[in-house]
């Protein structure tokens, strides 16, 4: 299992519209082959930056999803809302304290 963590930052104005479809689709990615959850955080000082953290089973699933139509979709709406370039990391746990 691995952790899936991207930061977008939105042209202020597109905010509601990326809000609206990542709701509409939501269920969606989260029931994707291979996803085992899904949050979407919000910054405390700049309300147009938004983070996805996801948990994925395998790198495989995580590449299945982003080659799949879903995707192509979700990306193809929400990157001209973007004011700057989407940055990615894919994480795994080093210490998990109970």
């Amino acid at each position: 299992m691995f952790t899936r963590i991207v930061k977008m930052e939105f042209q202020e104005d597109k905010v509601t519209a990326f809000l609206a479809n990542f709701e509409a689709l939501k269920h969606k990615i989260r029931h994707f082959k291979g996803c085992l959850h899904l949050e979407l955080l919000r910054d405390k000082n700049d309300p147009s930056i938004f983070f996805t953290y996801s948990k994925w089973e395998q790198e495989n699933d995580l590449e299945n999803y982003r080659h799949s139509e879903l995707f192509k979709s979700l990306w193809a709406t929400t990157k001209p809302m973007f004011r700057s370039r989407a940055c990615a990391w894919s994480v795994d746990a080093q210490i998990q304290v109970p």
